[in-house]
Parts: structure tokens; sequence; C-alpha cells
């Protein structure tokens, strides 16, 4: 009978250690999910965050902004930081480091979306004429425009900047490569091809 009434007594405790590890295993899981989630999604982080952390982020002037394709918390950096639209030049079918429910996010903060789905392989002249428009409603706003990478949103910058803004060709190609050399047909797009107006 004692040596039931041990053998319950160190299986307890042994039941108790192991629902304890795994009660302190959960705890500290959930913990790192909820400090992970404050980092990512709110401006509680233990350094000072910028727009310019934005992959790729290029101020092209003071209203008029490029980059790659921002996180979900980075919209609120944006938003925060005065621009009052984006543009967004990535394909319906893109999916590394999209954000999927990008408009509701963005609409969500009160700014105004637009989207324009450019084929990186294939870039057309009327998604750059939709660009065009755009850009010319947005005229009194602060612009963010962004792809995966800026390679789209910088070239569509420059040809806009040259081509309906009259900018020196040689002041925009500097901006432009400073984010990329285009090549393949993004460099017929930015250098040989003229805009039809």
């Amino acid at each position: 009978m004692m040596l039931q009434l041990a053998l319950i007594k160190e299986t307890s405790k042994r039941s108790f250690q192991t629902n304890w590890q795994t009660i302190v295993k959960i705890v500290r899981t959930v913990r790192s999910m909820l400090l992970l989630l404050l980092y990512r999604y709110t401006p509680l982080t233990p350094r000072e965050r910028s727009i310019e952390d934005i992959f790729n982020y290029m101020a092209i002037d003071e209203g008029l902004v490029s980059s790659g394709q921002p996180t979900e918390g980075q919209f609120f950096w944006i938003k925060a930081a005065g621009y009052t639209a984006i543009v967004d030049l990535t394909t319906d079918d893109a999916i590394d480091n999209t954000v999927e429910n990008e408009p509701e996010i963005v609409t969500g903060l009160g700014l105004k979306y637009f989207h324009i789905p450019v084929d990186f392989r294939h870039p057309q002249w009327t998604d750059f004429e939709k660009f065009v428009q755009i850009m010319q409603q947005l005229s009194e706003d602060n612009v963010w425009v962004h792809c995966l990478v800026n390679a789209r949103a910088s070239a569509f910058i420059f040809k806009y900047r040259t081509a309906i803004l009259g900018v020196d060709k040689d002041e925009a190609l500097w901006d432009l490569r400073e984010v990329w050399e285009p090549v393949g047909p993004w460099k017929e797009f930015v250098y040989e091809m003229d805009v039809k107006r």
C-alpha cells in the first residue's frame, strides 16, 4: 500500500512537472508571437522606423516616392509620413512578398489606392497610359508608387517624368540607376520608345 501511494505521488509529481513545462512552453510561444506582432504591426519597436527602411526606397521629390513592396505594417508608416495615394504595379499572380489584402489595408487607412498589374516580362504602353492618367489625377497628392522590387515603378516614373513632365533625361536617369539598370524589354521601354500623345 505504501509503495502504491509512493508511486502515485511520484507519478502525480512527474505529471505536474510535465504539465507545468508544457504550460511554460505555450506561454513563451504566445509571448514571442505577440512580440512579433507588436514589432511588425505597431510603432512599438526598440528602434525608430522610417519609410526609408522600405525595400528599395527612392524619393523622387517631396511628393513622389517609389519602392519595392511595402509590408502590411509599412503602409501605416507611409500614411504617417503624409502620403495620400498608393499606386501598385504588381501583377495579380505575383505571390512573393505581396500583401494579399493590400487594397483593403490601404483604403482602410484612408489612402487612395490604384492598381495597374504590369507584366514584368512584357510592359505594355496601355499600362503606362493608365499610369499617366492616374498620376495626372493625383497631381495634388503625395504619391507612393511600388511594385515588387521597384523596377517597374522606377521605370514608369522615369518615363512619366521625362516624357510627360519634361524633366531632363540625365537627371531622371540618375534616379533610375540608383535602383537598377533596365534590361530586356524594359531597356526598350525606358530608352527607345516614344510616348504616343
